[in-house]
Order: C-alpha cells, then structure tokens, then sequence
C-alpha cells in the first residue's frame, strides 16, 4: 500500500513538472527565435569576421602574423601568465573552497566577500593598485630598485595582474559544490582513521573533480584574454611585456589589420576550444549525477 501512494506520489509531482514547464509552441519558437538572432548578432557574425579578415590577405599571410617574433614573444608570455596563475588559483580554490564549505569560523562571509571582490572592481583599478604598491614611486618601489628587483612594466607584475582577475573562478565554482554535497563522506573517513591528505585526495577531489575542471577551463580562459589588469602593468613595450591581447591592440592602432586579426583569430580558436571543453565536462557532470541518483527516482 505505501508502495503504491509513494509511486502515485511521484507520478502527481511528475505530472506538476510537466505542466508547469510546458508552454504553448508559438511561444518556444519565439524564445529560440530570439535567441539565435541574439548569438548570431553578438557572437557567430563577429567570429566569422575575425576569422575572414585574419584570412583576407591569404593563408601565408596569416603564418607570418603569427610567427613574427613579436606575436611569438606575445603568445608565449601569454602562456606564461597562464601557466603560473593557474596552479596558484588551483590550490587557493580548492583550499578556500574546502574551508567556507566544511568549516565555521570567524570571517567566513568576510573571505566570501574578498573572494568576490575582482567580480566587483575593475581590472584596470587592480592594474592601479600594483603600480601604486610596486611602482617606480611606490610603497616598495625604492625597495625595488635598491635590490635590482621589477615587478611593474616586467612579468612579474602581468603575472600578479592575472591572478588577481582569475582567483575567485575554481572557488566559486566550488563552494556551492562543495556546500550541497555536504560533509558527511568527509566525516566518515575521519571516523574510520583517514587523515586529512587521505581524505582530500580519495573523497573530496573525486567528488568534485568536474566542477574542478569547469573551473580551470574557465580561469585559464580568463588568464588567457586579460587586457584591463595587465595593460596597465605591462608598460607595453613590444617583445617583451605584451600579451596577446595588448599585441593584438597595438597592431590594430598601427593599422596592419591582417596581423591584428590574425592574432585576434588565434585567441578565438582558443576561445572554442575552451568552450568545447566546458560543454564536454558539463555533459560528463550531467551523466555522473544521473548516474548517481537511485533508480526508483
């Protein structure tokens, strides 16, 4: 008998479902209609002719753009910043991450707030404030200087500029993760003698393993097309401290548009290629919570 109630229980909540998300078709049309002018108005016409203007001049034309020196000096410190800022927002991540979501103390919603805090203020403003700490005339600049030191206008400072606009993506992606799986797997190793590296590494980074990974596609996107935070500590001084975004600036002012765009092509395959990697993770982490769930649901 409770068999049967629960099963019509769950037909009824199924039926409300239903209901509650069907629409007459005229009006999903008219979503979906609006929806594709909207990616074709913001997005595929724009790629499109980053794509055909970077090819406009011929296929050795745009090998050149990208094997000049500068554009390689450009893509590899791109790759630079990148490299470094990505396992340092790697282990801030997870570590803040663990903390806000299975812990409470004193100043939780203050680091909550921190962590939010490059989604609030202006990268070009966090550019200001490492000029204003490491700069020629800054609080450490005569520090600096005396011990033959650079962080402004070297990579150092785009390296600090990078990771500072990245650091809350892994831990944003996490924590709401990490809040709604709760602790108890956690506690139950504990219980059974697990130590916390034990516990960390075979229950927690399993269980959140594509979350992780959504967050590094995205963190690496960002650190990747950064143009506010390290335009303002680069100095622009081509072939050494540009970044392909900055490159792709100064070969557009100088009106050489098929290098510019070249350049603008290749950030844009990698901008692909990173969205082809989130909808592979998020359609992985969709059939793990399907797996996940008893069958009866």
């Amino acid at each position: 008998m409770s068999t049967t109630v629960s099963q019509l229980a769950h037909y009824n909540a199924k039926v409300a479902r239903s209901r509650a998300t069907s629409e007459p078709a005229w009006i999903r049309w008219s979503l979906i209609i609006v929806s594709l002018l909207f990616l074709s108005l913001f997005l595929f016409i724009p790629l499109a002719a980053v794509f055909t203007e970077a090819l406009r001049k011929g296929f050795e034309t745009y090998i050149a753009a990208l094997i000049e020196p500068d554009a390689l000096s450009a893509i590899k410190l791109t790759l630079i910043a990148a490299a470094i800022a990505l396992p340092l927002n790697l282990v801030f991540g997870v570590a803040a991450a663990w903390a806000i979501a299975k812990f409470e103390f004193k100043g939780k919603s203050i680091l909550i707030t921190l962590i939010d805090l490059p989604f609030a203020v202006s990268p070009v403003i966090a550019g200001l404030i490492y000029v204003l700490i490491f700069g020629l005339q800054g609080w450490f600049g005569e520090w600096l200087i005396d011990n033959d030191l650079k962080v402004i206008f070297a990579i150092p400072g785009i390296v600090l500029a990078t990771i500072f606009v990245t650091f809350p993506f892994i831990a944003r992606e996490l924590i709401p993760l990490m809040q709604a799986q709760g602790k108890d797997e956690e506690e139950a190793g504990l219980v059974l003698g697990a130590s916390g590296w034990q516990i960390l590494w075979h229950i927690t980074l399993p269980n959140i393993k594509w979350g992780l990974l959504y967050g590094v596609i995205l963190t690496n996107a960002r650190a990747m097309g950064e143009f506010g935070a390290v335009s303002v500590v680069s100095g622009h001084i081509r072939g050494m401290t540009n970044t392909m975004p900055l490159h792709v600036e100064i070969l557009y002012n100088e009106y050489n548009y098929a290098a510019a765009f070249a350049v603008a092509s290749l950030l844009a395959f990698l901008a692909l290629i990173t969205l082809a990697l989130k909808s592979y993770i998020e359609w992985q982490s969709a059939r793990s919570v399907v797996a996940a769930k008893p069958v009866d649901e």
